[in-house]
């Protein structure tokens, strides 16, 4: 709740002013104080900074008048009394400003991040490549089961032998059939087809788009064992493209179905060519898609890489919308395309969350927290002890977390350096509390201290940065500081004035009563009115209400005929109006009692009853701004309070220095 309502608030605790851009003040500037608050100091650079985040986004007018900059420095003021006091009643302590806080504080410094600007680098990446489509073959090569390094040293060797032919003239779709372990080389010959950024394991891509046409690669390290990649074509994405399709199956080992489909698809062909033909009732009759048939054979959008080689080339030759292929083989049997759309390559706003989500789901996402890692190391000034480390690794590795205490204990582990960060100290009592305090359940595999030890390491180095951060990172200061005090200010004013306002009714019915002359009622008069939408039903309404004069059974009783039979013919109210300023009433003869008038090209039936003279209004008809005026009473009585309770100090010479410094 407090989310919703924190940024409205924010924005009007400053008088918005247009055109201002203002740059933080320079580290030598950032102390300076502007004022103080009870004793606490505020610096200038919190003003500067909020004004200018406060200025409107109408057209430029250059600088800020010395009036606008007074009656913001006020409502500056009033705007740090109220943090002052929410501090000073602890609200800064509670568990509901706390979680709040927190959750701010994630969504606040994810842009400062080492990790997002890594992460954005990842993804201008992607989207470069995916600009363009490669086409590879590849031979896999696959450790044995519980492979040793001497296994690996062989499978390794037995890439290189054979991309050592392929360089001597060996052709690499041949030699997959021999030598490659990947089951889809018996049928493809090692030939991937095209590809194009994120449909690749990693490591597989980044070696594919480094190669130029014609290159092999050196053996490639992925989860699957050695790759040996050459690449065959590259050339720009087509974007996606739609189509819908017509399937005949038959059983690859079975010739006389493959004879069979084949004639059918050729005569559906030949049927598709006649003028009088509709696609759609042939997909319906023919197709053997169950998935497509009922709808003309529409498939999703599709780009490079998701339909399989030959399905996909047949798709991307097709130019003209409507465009018919000739039929085709695929490992599901013979299809007819027709071609529904085809679409660019999306922009990169468009596609930055698919990427990143997919980046993150990938092993693209461990690297990028291994590069984190390694740059807050060099930052922070990170250094192990690594004779230590050994100890601790051979001691602790087979130990289970429910031991692992009394483990370090009795080694003399507790006191034992790990690490040192920015000079500080870090030993086996700092590891052992972090892993009595995180729920994490290690999954897969890793010695016991070497997966806490990591988890240790990496949840150390991000409180380090986020610390720095808020020490030396300008920027992400002000604004931690200002939702901060703005989640506090909120608080404040809930508890102080807008709650209270609307549940103190003593309060209400007493302000009510010292106000009385804010809430009188202009002249009114009783009145129903009837705009006539429809001319044709003119007769029928006058006939309805024209003797009647204001009488409210039989205006319901029109009402409820016309909402019954004709509920587009006219729109009606009924009931006592300040008559003085109404776009109808302030037209009227107040002394008939029904009469029929044109405004704004609007026909206007209306009938008058008793006439009330000014006066004051009921506590009942006056609550909704009585509450708002009483919340407004309140929240000026607080201010008041709490400069009496709070000495202000202001330094005039940092003040005109804030103004020079808004109109720069």
């Amino acid at each position: 709740m407090i989310y919703r309502t924190l940024s409205a608030l924010l924005a009007f605790v400053f008088v918005a002013f247009p055109g201002s851009h203002v740059t933080l003040a320079s580290a030598q500037d950032q102390g300076e104080i502007l004022l103080t608050i009870g004793g606490k100091a505020v610096q200038k650079d919190e003003l500067v900074y909020l004004i200018s985040k406060g200025k409107g986004t109408e057209t430029a007018i250059p600088g800020l008048s010395r009036e606008e900059f007074e009656e913001n420095f006020e409502l500056f003021v009033n705007y740090k009394l109220k943090v002052r006091e929410a501090e000073s009643l602890g609200l800064d302590q509670s568990e509901e400003f706390q979680n709040e806080f927190g959750s701010f504080k994630e969504t606040l410094i994810a842009p400062f991040l080492i990790k997002n600007s890594l992460e954005e680098g990842e993804l201008r990446k992607t989207y470069s490549r995916m600009q363009e489509i490669v086409r590879a073959s590849h031979i896999l090569f696959q450790f044995p089961p519980n492979a040793s390094n001497e296994d690996s040293l062989i499978v390794l060797k037995m890439a290189l032998k054979v991309k050592n032919e392929i360089e001597n003239g060996g052709d690499i779709n041949t030699l997959a059939v021999q030598y490659s372990d990947d089951p889809s080389a018996k049928t493809n010959r090692g030939d991937l087809g095209y590809f194009t950024s994120l449909q690749m394991v990693q490591p597989f891509e980044d070696a594919a788009f480094g190669l130029q046409i014609g290159k092999v690669s050196d053996p490639v390290l992925t989860n699957f064992g050695y790759h040996i990649i050459q690449v065959k074509d590259r050339k720009p994405n087509p974007g996606q493209v739609r189509v819908s399709h017509i399937l005949v199956r038959f059983d690859p080992q079975v010739p006389a179905q493959e004879d069979n489909a084949r004639r059918k698809i050729s005569d559906i062909y030949s049927e598709i060519q006649k003028e009088s033909t509709v696609w759609e009732d042939i997909v319906k009759t023919f197709s053997e898609d169950p998935g497509t048939k009922e709808n003309g054979g529409l498939l999703p959008w599709f780009g490079i890489g998701a339909m399989i080689p030959e399905f996909e080339m047949a798709a991307f030759s097709l130019n003209e919308i409507g465009e018919i292929s000739p039929p085709l083989k695929t490992q599901y049997g013979y299809h007819i395309l027709r071609l529904e759309g085809k679409k660019q390559l999306e922009s990169f706003e468009e596609l930055e969350e698919s990427i990143r989500s997919r980046i993150l789901r990938d092993s693209r996402s461990s690297m990028i927290q291994s590069q984190v890692v390694a740059v807050q190391k060099a930052r922070y000034g990170f250094k192990e002890n690594e004779e230590n480390l050994s100890k601790f690794s051979q001691a602790l590795n087979e130990t289970p977390k429910s031991s692992f205490g009394a483990v370090l204990e009795s080694s003399n582990f507790l006191s034992t350096e790990l690490f040192t960060l920015q000079g500080k100290k870090f030993n086996g009592s700092d590891l052992w509390r972090f892993m009595q305090e995180d729920e994490y359940i290690p999954r897969g595999n890793g010695g016991t201290f070497d997966v806490w030890y990591e988890r240790f390491v990496s949840q150390v180095l991000s409180k380090t940065e986020e610390q720095d951060l808020e020490a030396n990172n300008k920027e992400y200061g002000m604004l931690l500081k200002e939702y901060r005090d703005g989640i506090l200010l909120f608080s404040l004013m809930n508890q102080e004035v807008w709650q209270k306002g609307i549940s103190d009714s003593l309060g209400q019915v007493e302000f009510y009563r010292k106000n009385i002359t804010n809430y009188q009622w202009k002249n009114r008069v009783e009145a129903s009115i009837v705009r006539v939408i429809d001319q044709t039903k003119l007769e029928s309404a006058r006939k309805a209400l024209q003797n009647s004069g204001f009488n409210p059974t039989v205006f319901q009783n029109f009402e409820s005929n016309f909402k019954a039979n004709s509920p587009l013919a006219f729109t009606t109210e009924s009931g006592t109006f300040e008559y003085q300023d109404h776009q109808v009433l302030s037209k009227v003869d107040l002394n008939l009692p029904y009469q029929e008038l044109v405004v704004d090209g609007s026909t206007f039936l209306v009938n008058l009853g008793q006439k009330i003279p000014a006066g004051p209004r009921k506590f009942e008809e006056s609550r909704g701004l009585v509450i708002r005026d009483y919340q407004e009473y309140l929240e000026n009585t607080l201010t008041q309070k709490l400069k009496g309770k709070y000495p202000i100090q202001v330094n005039n010479t940092v003040k005109e220095e804030a103004f020079v410094a808004l109109n720069q």
